[in-house]
């Protein structure tokens, strides 16, 4: 046993044996209280921790038998070891006070030897049973600290999957919207600026849109350097995805400058299916691959600065207003009809 300083709660209605018992706890280095019956027991244990009980089971208003029945209820009581003190022949109540929770009994007639190692024996038993609850409480804000981490890695659905089957499973998803914001002239920031000040403001940024994607139902799938991706009506159900999308975008265009201190984004959007999931076994990312995200990403560097570039179905899914771009050639797409989207006027599809 540890060095450790115990608290020992005498529980007697005599007080000449309440005296005997709490003299052989302190002479044994433990500090001891005292408790007249079992209603002023009870009372002492709910205001202060102790670590063991020694408690004599014949005593008025409230018996050991009643002491013992209130600790099994209590859950902040019940893993605190009793030994019971009774007479030694008193079988039938030793075994009964066993039944009950007692851990040991000690003779009214004990000696020194007697009653450290019986004392001793139900103290190791309290401490380790406290380092298993200190364990287990490492063991739980461990796990917190985890569950955040993937909280801010992955999608929600994707970690219910990844602890299920301990892998996220690619898979095809149709009709997601995907958006895509980068900064304007990014690189050319980082080639005169030091790259602590691009971070600082970039991280402003990146916050900004997450808190925008996710006021308007979007989740947020990653960064990469400079450029943001969200979807809409991936994971998450979504009654209207396309102008929920659209609106994000024209939000995220319009705070930019504020949010980057003074930077421009161009915004891309496009609509329609998607692989996604997370590959490899380190370092899970989710992510989206196929003809869609490609598209966007094309959309989103024909998009001029400070501006939303969306594709048809994109916007024939809303009620919009921005202009044709006309027929535009993007690089291993050919030709796609693209708008420069300005306002959502109506709730759409």
């Amino acid at each position: 046993m540890d060095d450790r300083e115990f608290r020992v709660l005498v529980v007697d209605d005599n007080a000449t044996t309440r005296m005997k018992l709490s003299m052989a706890a302190k002479a044994l280095g433990h500090v001891a209280e005292t408790a007249e019956d079992g209603l002023v027991a009870l009372r002492k244990l709910a205001a202060g921790a102790f670590d063991l009980i020694l408690l004599d089971i014949e005593m008025p208003d409230m018996d050991g038998f009643g002491v013992l029945t209130e600790l099994r209820k209590s859950p902040g009581l019940r893993d605190i070891p009793v030994i019971v003190i009774s007479a030694a022949d008193d079988m039938d109540n030793i075994v009964r006070a066993i039944e009950l929770g007692a851990q040991d009994f000690l003779p009214k007639s004990f000696d020194q030897v007697l009653f450290r190692a019986r004392v001793g024996a139900c103290l190791e038993t309290k401490r380790l049973t406290d380092q298993r609850a200190d364990y287990l409480s490492q063991i739980e804000a461990e796990k917190q600290k985890v569950d955040a981490l993937l909280a801010a890695t992955l999608p929600a659905a994707a970690i219910d999957e990844l602890k299920r089957t301990n892998r996220v499973q690619p898979r095809r998803f149709d009709n997601v919207v995907v958006l895509m914001a980068d900064v304007v002239n990014f690189t050319g920031f980082c080639d005169v600026n030091p790259p602590e000040e691009a971070v600082s403001r970039l991280e402003r940024l990146v916050r900004g849109f997450e808190d925008i994607a996710r006021s308007h139902g979007l989740e947020k799938i990653k960064t990469i350097g400079d450029a943001f991706m969200a979807t809409a009506g991936l994971l998450k159900p979504s009654d209207a995805p396309v102008p929920a999308a659209a609106r994000s975008a024209l939000d995220m265009v319009a705070q930019a400058p504020d949010l980057g201190s003074g930077w421009e984004i161009r915004v891309g959007v496009h609509v329609g299916p998607v692989v996604a999931g997370v590959i490899g076994k380190q370092q899970h990312l989710y992510d989206l691959w196929g003809d869609t995200v490609n598209t966007t990403s094309r959309l989103t560097g024909l998009a001029a600065p400070s501006s939303v570039c969306v594709s048809r179905p994109i916007w024939d899914g809303i009620a919009g207003a921005g202009r044709s771009l006309g027929e535009v050639t993007l690089r291993g797409k050919g030709a796609l009809e693209a708008f420069h989207l300005e306002g959502v006027t109506g709730s759409g599809t």
